[in-house]
Parts: C-alpha cells; structure tokens; sequence
C-alpha cells in the first residue's frame, strides 16, 4: 500500500487553504463546508483515498509541550541569636560555614569586643597542654607515666588553702598517672595540683611559665600571657581570638579532650572522688572544656560542643564566655547562646502531594495537568533563601502517572526534591485531525 510523506508539502497547503476559509457560522459554515467538499476531492485525487489515510491515521504524533513553573517559596524566619550584652563571647563553628559563614576574623558570632581580659583557670587548660607538650600521653587510654608528689608539694595544699583557692587533697606521699593528675587539675581545678604538676613537668613554676609562653608563642597565641600555672593572679589575660583558638587546640588532643568531657572522676590513693566544674556537661552537646574566675564579674567558661541542629551532621561548636557575672549566670549566657541557634533551624513546607506545578498541551488541544508527587520540606538554617530548580524528562509514554521531571530545592548545602508527574488522560487526536494536520505529523 502507497505511503504519502513525500506529499507533505501539499498535503499542507490544502491545510492552511481550510485555515483560511470563512468562519464556521451563519452563511460561512455552507462555504466552509463546500471548500472542506471540495479539498477532501483534491486529496483523494492526489493521493488516493487508502494510501493517505492509512499514513494520516498511523504517523508519529508531535510531542506535546510541557508548561512548568515552580511554586514560590518563601524562606524562613530569621534566626535570633542569644549574645549577653556585658563581657565578651566570641564562638566558632564547623558544619555549617555555607549558611551561617563568618567574619573577617572566623569567627560566626562575637559580642563585646577582643581586649585581653583576666582568665582564671582557664589558665590550667594551658599548664595541662604544656605538660602534655613534653610528656604526651598516647590517647585517652594511655595512663601515662607516674608523678611522685613531693613534702613540697603536699605544703601546697596548706598555702591555697589560707588563699581560699580551688584544692584538692593531697595526702603525703601521694602518685598519681599522669593522667589522674591532669583530671585532678582540669575537673576540680585543684590548684595545688597544678603548680605541682607543672614543677614536675619542668623542674619549677619559674621554668614552666617560660615553657607556657614558648609555646603560645609557636602556636600563634600571641595576645595570651602567663605568669603562673593555676590562673589566680589576673595578669594573666588572654583575648577572645586567642581562647577559641585554643579551644580548638585541646579540643584536637584526644587524651585532653576525653579528659574534660569526663562529669567526675574517682581517685581513692590520692584526691577521691572529684567533679567536674563546668555544669553544662552533657546540655546542647557540651563536651568541654574549662571553667575560671577570679569572684563576681570575672566568670569565665571556655566551652565545645557538638550541638544537634537536625542535619546529617552536629555542628561542632568552639566558643568562650568571658565577664560572666556568676558561674550561674555564665553557664545560662553559653545555653542560651546554644538554644538560640538550634531554634534557628527549622523545617520549611516547600511542596506537597498535587500540588499544580504546570501543564501538558497537545497540538490537538488535549490538556492534562503537571503535579507534585509529594511533601517536601527543607531543613535549613534562618532566612537562608530557598531556590527551585526544574529538570525535564521525556517519559515513554505521555499518560496519567508518568514522570515528566524533578523539582528540587536548595538551600545553603542542602537539597529536597519531589518528582513531577501528569495527572490525566491526553485524549488522543480525532482522524479528521490527522487527516488535516500533515504537516504536524511524523515525529
């Protein structure tokens, strides 16, 4: 049986003759119709009436034309975060640097300022680093070698005691591992235990104040001072920078990091049963590190943690308060801080199921409707802006169900999409279309 592409061309102006006919009504219908008579004629005599049609009624469809246009999302609410509003804090975080960036220093956020301030025993993070420095324990299981304590050392505890300074019991004769000693200076922040520890590590007080500021100095703390290794006399200062930066540095140190993590610990043979200073062990992911103050106003908290925010991943959070009033005010100024983040991130509805999101149109004029398949909700941080993107696919078969595409939403790192999907029959074209569109058929 004869096929007809080759009489495309004509096949196409005996179409657009019918285009241009009157209007289908009152005495224009008659001529319209003569001229429909007339055309159909001309066809069957040009192509004989079998071979055309059966081409017409079985020749490849156009594809049909898919309209889309993501829904307008609007981004969430501004996040508030909690700074106190006397004393300094300046917090650093890791996880979340595109949403929440930072500023020209690295830090995220800071209130009050970089001058040196007064840091109390915060300072005995530092004389345990330093005696780390020179007799390093390999990991937190690793007890390390023994410290024999001195008569001299046990005087200690009678000269902090009339100071009324932090101590913890020294019985003479008293070893301990290393790393008992280091607990019992970063726990209870004993101060007799940390001059002791520091005579040990270098012979003197005088030999490890020089050694403590060596090592500042190399690891770029340069805005930091000692002068003593308990942190009871207030020259010695560091700045906000300079703390998270060390922060950071413990937080590194596997042994030191475990051993500040730790709510108490017991040592029957030397100090007992002591505990851990710093309240917030264990709230908003505080892991550590280190509490100090030299009385009201000078309340100081060094702190890490790895805080749940709802994504794949805690943020890993290094921040110091510094000027706190109380050690109850403090502890509740850093809470506050970690909260106020966490509330930060939120859910925002960015789809749901059926939801119109465009239209399919045929040649023929058949029409079906382009729908969202599911709920979609992003995790992000604050008013980060939300932006949709469309990806087009072409599926099999143009029916209802398919999937013609994904919609996906970004924001900061993090992505959520939902498929597309045609929702209705197109119905197909009638012959007489066929028969008078050649030119749109064929693929």
């Amino acid at each position: 049986m004869g096929q007809a592409p080759e009489h495309v061309d004509e096949l196409g102006r005996f179409a657009d003759l019918l285009d241009d006919a009157p209007a289908a009504s009152g005495s224009g219908r008659a001529g319209r119709i003569a001229l429909l008579v007339v055309l159909i004629t001309m066809l069957v005599a040009a192509l004989g009436t079998g071979g055309y049609v059966w081409w017409a009624s079985s020749a490849p469809l156009p594809a049909p034309t898919l309209a889309t246009q993501p829904p307008p999302v609007t981004a969430g609410a501004a996040a508030a975060v909690r700074l106190p509003s006397t004393g300094a804090m300046r917090v650093s975080v890791v996880g979340g640097e595109q949403y929440l960036g930072a500023d020209d220093d690295g830090a995220w956020a800071a209130s009050g300022g970089d001058d040196p301030r007064p840091i109390a025993s915060v300072a005995k993070l530092i004389t345990a680093l330093v005696v780390l420095d020179r007799h390093p324990l390999d990991g937190p299981n690793d007890p390390g070698p023994t410290v024999a304590f001195t008569e001299a050392d046990t005087d200690l505890y009678d000269q902090f005691y009339v100071r009324g300074a932090t101590i913890a019991k020294m019985p003479d004769r008293t070893t301990l591992s290393l790393h008992d000693a280091l607990a019992t200076i970063l726990l209870p922040s004993a101060s007799n235990y940390a001059v002791a520890l520091a005579r040990w590590g270098y012979g003197s007080e005088g030999a490890y104040v020089d050694a403590a500021n060596a090592w500042l100095e190399a690891n770029g703390l340069t805005s930091t001072r000692i002068v003593d290794a308990t942190g009871l006399d207030d020259r010695n200062t560091s700045t906000p920078r300079d703390l998270v930066a060390l922060g950071k540095i413990a937080e590194s140190h596997a042994a030191l990091a475990a051993i500040v993590a730790l709510p108490s610990i017991s040592l029957p043979d030397g100090p007992g049963y002591v505990t851990n200073t710093n309240d917030l062990l264990g709230t908003a992911g505080v892991r550590g590190l280190k509490t100090g103050n030299l009385g009201e106003g000078t309340f100081n908290l060094l702190f890490s943690s790895l805080l749940d925010v709802g994504m794949e991943a805690p943020l890993q959070i290094t921040g110091v308060r510094l000027g706190g009033e109380t050690h109850d005010s403090t502890d509740q100024d850093v809470a506050a801080f970690l909260k106020s983040v966490q509330d930060g991130f939120h859910d925002v509805p960015v789809a749901s199921p059926g939801e119109d999101l465009g239209t399919i149109t045929t040649a023929w004029g058949a029409e079906a409707r382009v729908v969202l398949t599911r709920t979609v909700a992003i995790r992000t941080w604050s008013d980060t802006p939300i932006t949709p993107s469309v990806a087009i696919v072409t599926p099999q078969i143009w029916a209802d169900g398919e999937t013609v595409g994904t919609v996906t939403w970004t924001a900061g790192p993090h992505t959520a999409s939902s498929d597309l999907k045609i929702v209705g029959d197109l119905e197909p074209p009638t012959l007489w279309w066929r028969l008078t569109h050649p030119g749109q058929l064929g693929g």
